[in-house]
Parts: structure tokens; C-alpha cells; sequence
């Protein structure tokens, strides 16, 4: 067994773990995503408002992959896509 192949088994319970977590919290950890990204806009007095709102939309979509992962593999989501966050 290669030390990838160890490395991998020894992580595969972390990434179960982090899966279900995901599953079980999606909704308040897209919301921190939100107040996260509204903060920063506020900030940067939406100057960067393209950019939070691309970084955004990518956090969530990973997020959902994670917590969909048991579903079926397919990566995709059900859920339809949200909201970008409001310009200050």
C-alpha cells in the first residue's frame, strides 16, 4: 500500500464525518456564507460585489456537493440556486 493510498484511508472517516455535518447544517452554514459575504461588500463598499458573489456561489455549490455526496454521487443539487447577496 502506497503512503497515497494509506493517507486516504486514514482521511476517509474525516470526510464522512465533514459529509453528514454538511448535510445536517447546510442551512446555517449558508447563511454564515451570506452574513460573510454581505460583511465583506459592506467593506469594500461593493466594490468587489462580482467577485464576493462568484466566491460565494462557489462555496455553496461545494458545500452542497459535500453534503449531497450519499445522494447518488451526481454532484448535483436539487435545491434551486439562491439568491445573490444584497448590494450595500
Amino acid at each position: 500500500m502506497g503512503l497515497l493510498d494509506n493517507l486516504k484511508a486514514k482521511l476517509s472517516p474525516a470526510k464522512d464525518k465533514v459529509s453528514d455535518l454538511a448535510l445536517q447544517h447546510g442551512d446555517k452554514i449558508q447563511h454564515g456564507l451570506d452574513k460573510a459575504a454581505q460583511a465583506v461588500d459592506k467593506k469594500t463598499k461593493g466594490k468587489y460585489s462580482d467577485k464576493i458573489h462568484t466566491g460565494t456561489g462557489k462555496a455553496k455549490d461545494a458545500m452542497d456537493r459535500l453534503a449531497h455526496k450519499s445522494d447518488g454521487g451526481t454532484g448535483g443539487s436539487t435545491a434551486p440556486p439562491s439568491s445573490p447577496p444584497p448590494a450595500s
